[in-house]
């Protein structure tokens, strides 16, 4: 009975410990900064710059437009930053989760301070976490002048009048986002002259080690980076992300950064059309027709950053229908 009790009273001590961490994460967390004062000229060189990282290197318009995935690839439709795309249990995730609308629609009682934040360490303009299916551990890598350009971009947009769900992050993840907004560590954009520190500097931006990986619960699994695995389900089966380490049997060792550049630049051929697929088939989550439009020059950085990746050898099976 005495070893009952102490038993007892041990659980007992192990509840009220737990019950203070959950009470803890979430009240306290997540400890971030209060947004910057900040007021962002919207000069032309930024427009610019923000468009163009947007729509073609960070994809910003990726997640938070509307993709017609009856075609290839599924091509942006035009509702530019209205929000809406889902990533759902179905497809690996810890809940439901909803890319908001970054128009103005949605926005216009944001201060800059408080888009910057949300970019860049993960905390929206009420203080809550954000799932970091949003790339801000990556965008706050960045040159602080590349998120103001993007910021002062978004405020341009025409207004898309979409109202998006909130997102739903199942037990324990609703309890453990609190954990995951970090505080930025900015970098200077490397001269493109460096080509490889400018290449790594791009494949920051552009996040292809989040696709291009094995994940779990939305999180790269260390030792797969760009070694391609990440798993897209569908109704029709299982579309998997291709090895883009220089591995030659599996991977893209045998490119050279002429076929490398020119397996995106098809899409922006003017005659390219994405075509239809059919309702039955697999389709590509890759945003081809947005990636496309990268300078020649951006593409070749990062094929000659990947030549520095350690080569990994794994065989991917890239579409998989049920």
């Amino acid at each position: 009975m005495k070893a009952l009790k102490i038993t007892g009273l041990i659980l007992a001590g192990l509840l009220v410990l737990v019950g203070a961490a959950i009470v803890y994460v979430k009240t306290a967390l997540p400890n971030i900064a209060a947004a910057p004062d900040l007021k962002i000229e919207r000069t032309a060189a930024r427009i610019e710059r923000g468009k163009y990282l947007a729509n073609h290197v960070t994809v910003c318009m990726d997640c938070h437009s509307t993709r017609d995935w009856s075609r290839y690839a599924g091509p942006l439709t035009g509702s530019l930053g209205g929000g809406g795309e889902e990533f759902t249990q179905e497809m690996g995730f810890p809940g439901k989760f909803y890319a908001p609308n970054i128009t103005p629609y949605a926005l216009a009682g944001w201060t800059d301070g408080e888009i910057f934040r949300a970019v860049t360490t993960g905390v929206n303009k009420s203080g809550k976490a954000l799932f970091p299916v949003m790339g801000y551990h990556r965008f706050g890598q960045l040159d602080k002048e590349d998120i103001y350009s993007v910021i002062a971009y978004i405020r341009g947009l025409p207004p898309v009048q979409t109202n998006i769900p909130q997102s739903e992050p199942d037990f324990p993840v609703n309890i453990l986002i609190n954990t995951m907004p970090q505080e930025a560590a900015f970098t200077n954009r490397p001269s493109e002259a460096d080509q490889l520190a400018y290449g790594k500097y791009l494949i920051t931006a552009t996040g292809c080690v989040e696709c291009h990986s094995k994940t779990e619960k939305g999180s790269v699994i260390p030792g797969t980076e760009f070694g391609g695995g990440m798993e897209f389900r569908s109704p029709n089966g299982v579309v998997r992300s291709a090895n883009i380490t220089m591995h030659k049997e599996t991977g893209i060792g045998t490119w050279t950064e002429e076929a490398f550049v020119a397996r995106f630049k098809a899409y922006t051929d003017s005659s390219y059309v994405s075509p239809q697929v059919a309702p039955d088939e697999l389709n590509t989550p890759m945003p081809w027709v947005m990636y496309s439009g990268m300078k020649e020059q951006d593409l070749a950085a990062i094929f000659a950053y990947l030549n520095t990746i350690k080569p990994i050898e794994h065989r991917v099976v890239k579409f998989e229908k049920l």
